[in-house]
């Protein structure tokens, strides 16, 4: 890799005044949106029962003081809009066009489980079926991979330590899988406040490092528009939060996420810069999987921050010691990605 000081200067800046833009327009919106929200009373209301279908009593106790205040869901759509904003005006290109795609596919698809969140009466799973959103956010991926394949012309991933390991049009379902999980790990771990804001910064953080090293700097700068737009979007979100950001936010930042590391061809880096939703997505499947076959719980209440908070911890202990878990991941995956040829 050979970039020229002037060239690295140039994007660093453009990363940094795109960041701040996005920080601005999102703290401009806020307001905006918090009127509204509280005007017509976009009250997030939990879901009674999980996803296969069990009542969830102690995690709904455990959030039943903070849900009493009627916090608005949906503020996901800040963001999405001030991210949108800045890269088309800015840093539209070849290299932005599929995470900006991603970004408004699932929150198009998450702002449509949040309405029916908000017209539902609480009872059940209070939102679309979870099949529903899978299946419309992995038709997304599957074009996504085959734009990925047929126009980009990629056709292989990058093992660390290994070369590269060509997969042919098997990357396309693959695409479409990364996408998927990653878009519903995201989701699966904004539960507490401040958690998934805070880990997504940090890991579109370290992807952005990663693109600005490969030299693809239209990426570089669209992650550095999310870390910015995020920076303020934390602000009201940190305990005890504002609003939250609802599927709208976790899907749309989630699904985004997944593209970019496709893009900067850093899939088998995702899971460690990532770990933190790996690990949240994961025991939410192990306890699935524990109820359904062996009639009994791992955990008190699943996700992982669920038990650790039905455990006793304060919720702002969870968040900020993920928050360095997250940190400390997201330096691993870049350590690997330097020494493994990945950049």
């Amino acid at each position: 890799m050979d970039i020229s000081q002037d060239l690295l200067a140039n994007t660093l800046t453009r990363m940094l005044i795109f960041g701040a833009a996005a920080l601005l327009i999102t703290t401009i919106l806020t307001p905006i949106f918090t009127f509204f929200a509280y005007k017509y009373k976009f009250w997030k209301k939990e879901r009674t029962e999980d996803i296969s279908g069990e009542e969830m009593v102690i995690k709904n106790r455990l959030h039943a003081k903070k849900h009493s205040r009627n916090i608005p869901t949906m503020a996901g759509s800040i963001f999405v809009i001030s991210i949108s904003l800045v890269t088309l005006i800015f840093n539209f290109s070849h290299q932005t066009y599929l995470p900006l795609a991603g970004l408004v596919i699932g929150g198009v698809v998450g702002l449509i489980d949040d309405i029916f969140n908000l017209i539902s009466d609480g009872v059940g799973k209070a939102g679309l079926r979870p099949w529903i959103k899978f299946t419309s956010i992995a038709l997304a991926g599957l074009a996504f991979g085959w734009v990925f394949y047929d126009f980009l012309g990629v056709s292989g991933v990058k093992v660390p330590f290994d070369g590269t390991l060509e997969l042919g049009i098997l990357i396309i379902p693959i695409f479409a899988f990364i996408v998927v999980a990653t878009g519903n790990a995201v989701n699966i771990t904004d539960g507490l406040d401040g958690l998934s804001g805070g880990l997504l910064l940090v890991s579109f953080g370290a992807f952005g490092v990663i693109a600005l090293l490969q030299g693809n700097f239209g990426i570089a700068v669209y992650c550095f528009t999310v870390i910015g737009a995020l920076l303020s979007y934390l602000w009201f979100n940190i305990m005890p939060a504002r609003f939250f950001m609802g599927d709208l936010g976790s899907f749309a930042l989630g699904v985004s996420l997944g593209v970019v590391a496709m893009l900067t061809d850093s899939l088998f880096l995702l899971p460690i810069i990532g770990g933190v939703f790996v690990i949240m997505a994961g025991s939410s499947l192990i306890q699935i999987f524990s109820k359904k076959f062996f009639h009994r719980r791992v955990f008190k209440s699943a996700p992982l921050h669920h038990h650790l908070e039905a455990s006793g911890w304060a919720e702002p202990k969870i968040t900020m010691r993920f928050w360095v878990i997250g940190g400390v991941m997201a330096v691993v995956g870049l350590i690997i990605a330097l020494e493994g040829g990945i950049i």
